[in-house]
């Protein structure tokens, strides 16, 4: 009785599980395949953030005084009718360029912020006006607060004069997204961005516009966005 009481105690107790030889090859190629997707995802976004980066970069120092219809002055701050540095520096550049006959006209572009007397694209007009550029040699767009719509007001005054090329005048690590946007807007632009003003002078300055241009970038890309904000900036 004592040995057939053990034997029953021994069948009653639970036998561990039988792993089946062909379901652990197979969850351990599942395993394997979703490593492998995480790892390449990961070098996918290093390269393109890195390759964005790059081109930021480079485009940032380069300046491509191709002849072109116009040049086209990224809209920045200004303080009842008066350039602020930073748009001073892109006016001065653009001036030089239609001395220089690169040039045939300078679009000043850029609307008002609540509270202002002037638009950005006017206190443009009045600075060059001012300092020698003929009035009808000046195409005022003081329309867009940020760069997208900036740029498809002037494309879109542009195609009405038949204006098809311009020279990008903004801060060097600005360039390539306002070229990009102007290209995606029908029209050929190139990029001369201005080497003063106080968005060039420091290399933490620059590290920090690099990095933020190189995500605004990759999210214009995405999204088309007529109004993108990176870093709680509006650009």
């Amino acid at each position: 009785m004592v040995g057939c009481s053990a034997g029953i105690t021994r069948s009653s107790q639970p036998r561990p599980p039988v792993w089946n030889h062909r379901g652990v090859t197979f969850l351990g190629r599942i395993r394997r395949l979703v490593q492998r997707t995480l790892i390449g995802a990961l070098v996918v976004g290093f390269l393109v953030v890195g390759g964005t980066a790059f081109r930021v970069w480079q485009v940032a120092r380069e300046d491509d005084r191709t002849h072109a219809d116009m040049a086209v002055v990224l809209g920045a701050a200004q303080y009842n009718g008066v350039p602020s540095e930073v748009l001073e520096a892109r006016l001065e550049h653009a001036r030089r360029l239609y001395e220089q006959g690169v040039v045939n006209y300078i679009a000043t572009t850029g609307g008002r912020q609540p509270g202002d007397n002037f638009t950005e694209g006017q206190a443009g007009r009045i600075w060059l006006e001012s300092n020698g550029v003929p009035t009808d040699r000046i195409l005022e767009i003081g329309e867009g607060t940020d760069t997208l719509g900036s740029i498809q007001a002037l494309a879109q005054k542009a195609r009405a004069k038949s204006l098809k090329t311009a020279v990008i005048v903004s801060d060097p690590w600005h360039s390539l997204r306002a070229r990009t946007m102007a290209e995606d807007e029908g029209l050929e632009a190139w990029a001369s961005p201005t080497r003063s003003g106080p968005n060039v002078q420091t290399r933490e300055t620059q590290f920090f516009y690099i990095r933020r241009e190189t995500g605004a970038l990759l999210y214009y890309h995405l999204m088309k966005a007529p109004v993108d904000a990176f870093d709680g900036i509006v650009l």
